[in-house]
């Protein structure tokens, strides 16, 4: 930090005698940074289009006030309080460490994570963003007003806060630098418009986790991993780094965890774990389902479980690989083999199960959007096809699943019991497809085809409600949908026999009013005309929406038209002209003789 205080004094060249006549600059520091942020690529946390952004903005900062270095030697042109003489000059500080502070989250952000070479220079790059934050904070006391003072502070001692939490050392002095940005930004957001106090507030969210964490590292506050998974859920550029630490804590703790899980159990089989990546994934994937199957999971909502879904996806994917890495280094070994192969089936089916889940999620929403208004345009609308879709992916996803299961040679009492309620799942979800099937045909006008599709899942809900009452764990849930699937399919069979009845009663009326409705006068086959031969009428070319009659604009593809061909010309004169003779301007050849008397 001393050499940090030199190269800044170095920097300025503050002459305290000298007071300066020109009016203060203001600049609202935080609104500018987060408004740069979010357009530019830290919405969806693209530190690289960030970064290429300020480049450019300094490029334009330094050319508009004349600050180029020049084109022959390069000699550093330094900003101090004689040479801000325009609020762009501190604008160019501000930018130049919010390069060096991209630079080295682009550099933390790599997909293996920074390497030794690179965290030593991501270190340097955050070393330079703390340079520049705190000689713009140190100009901005003299040049700006009280307010683009305070800013600057908080910017400068946040930058600070981040190089030791990245440091991980002095975790003392980086709680100091988070508490004093905090507290500024608190005291800001009590004043200024409705949008400055907004964002000073969720500046003041973004440092509460790393002000908590620094707690935790030093002694004073005894967070548990599960509050830490719930910080590190929070989004903002600030928590980044934040985030990056709380993985690295993450897995160090599975770490350990896993050196005590020596086995893997499902459905009465142990199968024994000895590779620590397989435990370590095991064990991460185990504690994304606890979100999902504890207390708190229904207060959860539909994307943050997809969310959590695809991460346990993910989890089990990498324990699969590691398994089959195993096996085909296993050799000869027999017993090693078996039981590697009974871990990735294992696996497999909780994969499976897991599957069936989260597609059973997907089917939940929809169901939700199916019986909205549907002129609400606010969120899409679903559509029964969407179901029956889903309901085809969870039979197959069922029969996958039970193949697995009964794929064994010797079946213990848990699979016979996992085989039974595939087999149940089965029925419902086939039930559940031909209603959303039927609700289509109905949708489209085919009642025939609606009204044994509902009669056909009217026998399929009775038979699955059958054979789960009189089973000896019985889900009242599923007792219940089934219960209501079969009152809808009852409801709808009449519906359909209804509407099919007055439909085929009205046919003959409907045809005789459609008949005398036509005219073969010219008044009615102007709708025939397209769009370029009605010019001088108004009338729309372009149907309804909701119809699927073509626009009728220009015929496509082109009629052919008779066109005239270019005329022959014979050329009948050459045969009548006398041409000159050419025989006197032709070589002649001669001979040697002839030569001499030249």
């Amino acid at each position: 930090m001393g050499k940090e205080n030199n190269a800044a004094a170095m920097d300025v060249d503050v002459d305290k005698s000298s007071v300066s006549d020109q009016p203060k600059f203001s600049i609202n520091v935080l609104q500018l940074l987060k408004s740069a942020q979010m357009q530019h690529g830290l919405r969806h946390g693209d530190y690289t289009r960030y970064r290429r952004y300020c480049t450019a903005r300094l490029r334009r900062l330094y050319k508009s006030l004349k600050f180029t270095h020049g084109r022959g030697k390069y000699t550093r042109k330094a900003i101090t309080e004689n040479t801000v003489t325009d609020v762009r000059f501190l604008h160019i500080l501000l930018y130049t460490a919010e390069r060096a502070w991209s630079h080295a989250m682009e550099k933390r952000q790599l997909p293996d994570g920074p390497n030794r070479r690179q965290r030593i220079y991501l270190i340097g790059r955050l070393r330079k963003a703390v340079k520049w934050a705190s000689l713009f904070a140190q100009l901005c006391a003299i040049k700006g007003d009280s307010r683009t003072s305070l800013e600057a502070e908080a910017y400068a001692s946040y930058m600070k806060g981040n190089l030791l939490f990245e440091q991980d050392q002095n975790w003392d002095t980086a709680l100091r630098n988070f508490k004093s940005a905090r507290a500024v930004y608190e005291e800001l957001g009590k004043y200024g418009d409705l949008e400055n106090q907004l964002l000073c507030r969720e500046r003041v969210e973004e440092l509460e986790p790393s002000i908590r964490y620094c707690l935790h590292k030093i002694g004073q506050s005894n967070l548990q991993a599960s509050e830490l998974l719930q910080i590190g859920e929070m989004e903002g550029p600030a928590l980044d780094l934040f985030r990056s630490k709380l993985e690295a804590v993450m897995a160090e703790a599975r770490s350990q965890q896993a050196a005590s899980m020596t086995e893997f159990n499902w459905l009465g089989h142990r199968f024994p774990v000895s590779n620590p990546k397989t435990r370590v994934s095991i064990l991460k994937a185990q504690e994304l389902e606890k979100d999902l199957h504890g207390p708190t999971a229904d207060s959860l909502p539909a994307e943050k479980k997809l969310t959590i879904f695809d991460k346990i996806f993910a989890a089990y994917h990498d324990a699969s690989s590691s398994i089959r890495n195993d096996l085909a280094t296993a050799g000869s070994a027999e017993n090693v083999k078996d039981d590697l192969y009974g871990l990735d089936k294992a696996v497999s089916a909780v994969l499976g199960q897991r599957t069936i889940e989260r597609n059973q999620l997907l089917v939940r929403i929809a169901k939700s959007k199916l019986t909205k208004n549907r002129d609400d345009k606010n969120e899409k609308v679903a559509k029964p096809e969407e179901l029956v879709r889903l309901y085809d992916l969870l039979l197959q996803n069922v029969a996958d699943l039970s193949d697995l299961v009964t794929s064994g040679r010797d079946r213990k009492q848990e699979e016979v019991a996992f085989a039974e309620e595939c087999t149940l799942k089965s029925s419902i979800f086939r039930a559940q497809r031909c209603f959303y099937l039927a609700k289509s045909y109905s949708l489209a006008g085919k009642r025939a085809e609606a009204y044994a599709l509902y009669s056909r899942a009217l026998s399929l809900a009775d038979a699955a409600l059958q054979r789960l009452q009189s089973m000896a764990n019985t889900d009242q849930g599923m007792v219940e949908e089934l219960r209501t699937l079969h009152q809808e399919c009852r409801s709808n069979i009449c519906i359909e026999h209804a509407t099919g009845i007055m439909e085929e009663q009205k046919a003959p009326e409907n045809l005789s009013k459609k008949i005398s409705n036509m005219s073969l006068t010219e008044a009615n086959k102007k709708q025939d005309k397209f769009l370029l031969e009605k010019l001088d009428e108004y009338e729309p070319a372009v149907s309804e929406s909701n119809t699927k009659v073509p626009p009728r604009i220009e015929a496509f593809p082109p009629p052919f038209k008779s066109i005239p061909r270019n005329p022959i010309v014979l050329d009948l004169a050459e045969s009548m002209i006398d041409f000159p003779s050419l025989e006197n301007r032709m070589k002649q050849s001669r001979g040697f003789i002839s030569r001499l008397w030249r």
